[in-house]
């Protein structure tokens, strides 16, 4: 028996003509300089996408073309999310901070044949494009927006003149809801970058997720601001989720520091916003930050610490809610709402973990064999996923190592209890060895954070000649605050097993950071083999791996 429903396609189009033209005076608002922010609703904004579509058009984007972003969030990288896919081109978001060579290196694989971006990066751009050769190739158009030195940038187009050469109206092809709608690749951090490929029906579904009940609950009545990036992982999706229920848009642009951002909540009444971990540090330590308006911020990218999560509710009444996933699960792939039947006093507990995968993703724990493990909350293993959303190759790319039985193999380590709460403990390249037992570096991380001296923690895996490997702890402390490492290791009793504890500890100014806000271990490591950190040494025999904690 067949259905009789209609084959109706999920694609970015109809994302795009829904919020036109049911929300057509909603707004998308970008922040300026000094305070100043511009407004646009949702109906002139489309036109705006109308025209931007006939303008690469007649540059001659056909379907299929790779058209690459180089920009912060701010209204026009927004007409850009509808107008590339929607004409059947596919949006190639670059992230910004790579480096020169890394952007020539995707940009090259990707075949860009157009390159829009904001004449702001022009410093950032300008190398990437000074030097020719086989990488560049396939660009044919360099497109710029906003204030910016242009000077130093090859011959260009003004975005603001393209589009006024352009009338609104433009006729919106049908398009296969399995063709490419954007694609972002990840920030190579041990290897070069990979590209992920988004279909329009992984785009329309993954938005779907995002909006419902069981994640996010967005409706018109929000304003969304999406402090984590636009070039990563589609902004975890907040741009196509919020135009598609008609909330209301905040966009930061370039001013994305701790005062400018508060100041933009509380301006704007922003009711949910996400960014990453370090954003929300930043944000917690200025003084009389009004973030009242916010029901909800969405927090991921790194782990979130159980402090964090803590220090926002009880000194703002913010809640935060920690979200897991990655550039190949486009990305939001589980969040972490405690279970409605669990206890109350161990909610946190819940808040603290990766969260339960949503609906339409499946997660599983495998050992180092592929075997599949059970979820008791205790067997540990690789986490692997699956889904509508979820990434099946790499474009140009197979990479069969990523890939087993059509699961992602995620990189990363931890357990899965009897309720589907995902706890991570580490990356698979990050976890130490010791004695033939395994310490997660990211709960002694957290363990650490506790302190109050402590305002940055990261653990890294260093070679010891009895056991194996022991973990050395990377600390950044408040300013003005001290602590010993006899101090945080005697916090950290009964907090951690003892053989946990690290006997070695480096302060630094901060922990270095990736392109996309995680910790950057291999930076560390490599600064450590170098020399180039400045290790100190408990003096504490450690005991054997696996004994109890006295």
């Amino acid at each position: 028996m067949r259905s009789t429903m209609m084959d109706f396609p999920l694609t970015v189009g109809h994302i795009f003509a829904h919020g036109r033209t049911l929300y057509a005076d909603s707004e998308v608002v970008t922040s300026e300089a000094d305070g100043a922010r511009r407004r646009i609703q949702f109906g002139a904004l489309a036109d705006r996408a109308d025209q931007l579509a006939a303008a690469l058009r007649r540059l001659g984007v056909e379907p299929g073309h790779r058209v690459a972003t180089f920009g912060w969030n701010n209204s026009e990288h927004q007409e850009a999310y509808f107008a590339i896919p929607g004409m059947g081109a596919v949006m190639h978001t670059i992230n910004i901070r790579l480096s020169a060579e890394q952007i020539r290196y995707i940009i090259g694989h990707a075949e860009d044949s157009v390159l829009l971006a904001d004449a702001s990066l022009a410093p950032v751009l300008g190398p990437v494009l000074a030097r020719g050769g086989d990488e560049l190739k396939s660009l044919r158009h360099l497109i710029l927006y906003g204030d910016g030195d242009r000077s130093a940038l090859p011959a260009h187009i003004d975005y603001e003149e393209l589009l006024a050469a352009e009338r609104p109206g433009y006729p919106w092809p049908e398009i296969d809801e399995h063709a490419a709608a954007a694609m972002c690749y990840t920030s190579g951090t041990t290897g070069l970058p990979k590209g992920v490929v988004y279909s329009h029906r992984s785009t329309f579904l993954h938005t779907l997720g995002v909006c419902s009940g069981e994640a996010l609950g967005l409706s018109q009545y929000d304003r969304v601001l999406p402090v984590v990036p636009m070039f990563h992982g589609n902004a975890w999706g907040m741009p196509y989720a919020a135009w598609l229920v008609g909330a209301d848009l905040l966009l930061p642009n370039r001013f994305a520091q701790a005062a400018p951002l508060a100041a933009f909540i509380a301006a704007e009444r922003a009711t949910l916003a996400a960014a990453v971990p370090t954003v929300w540090y930043d944000v917690l330590s200025l003084e009389n930050a009004d973030l009242s308006s916010l029901r909800m911020i969405l927090c991921g990218g790194a782990a979130v610490p159980r402090s964090l999560i803590e220090a926002y509710e009880q000194r703002l009444g913010v809640r935060v809610l920690q979200g897991w996933g990655l550039t190949e699960t486009s990305p939001v792939a589980s969040l972490s709402y405690p279970p409605k039947h669990g206890p109350a006093e161990r909610a946190i507990e819940y808040r603290a973990t990766a969260g339960r995968p949503l609906g339409g993703v499946e997660a599983r724990v495998v050992d180092d064999e592929g075997k599949v493990l059970p979820t008791d909350g205790h067997a540990t293993g690789e986490i692997e996923v699956r889904g509508p959303w979820v990434a099946a190759a790499y474009y140009k790319d197979p990479a069969p190592e990523k890939f087993r039985d059509g699961w992602l193999r995620t990189g990363d380590v931890g357990r899965i209890d009897t309720r589907g709460f995902i706890t991570i403990s580490d990356r698979a390249k990050d976890v130490v060895k010791s004695g033939g037992e395994w310490i997660s570096t990211l709960e002694l991380e957290a363990a650490i954070l506790t302190h109050p001296a402590v305002r940055e923690a990261a653990v890294i895996a260093v070679p010891d000649e009895r056991w194996g490997e022991r973990p050395l702890a990377c600390v950044a402390l408040v300013p003005g605050q001290t602590a010993s490492p006899e101090e945080l290791r005697a916090h950290l009793a009964g907090r951690v097993v003892k053989w946990w504890m690290p006997e070695q500890w480096a302060f630094v100014d901060h922990v270095p950071r990736t392109s996309v806000g995680k910790h950057d271990k291999k930076l560390l490591r490599e600064r450590r083999e170098e020399g180039r950190l400045d290790v100190a040494a408990s003096g504490q025999e450690e005991p054997a791996a696996g004994t109890p904690a006295t």
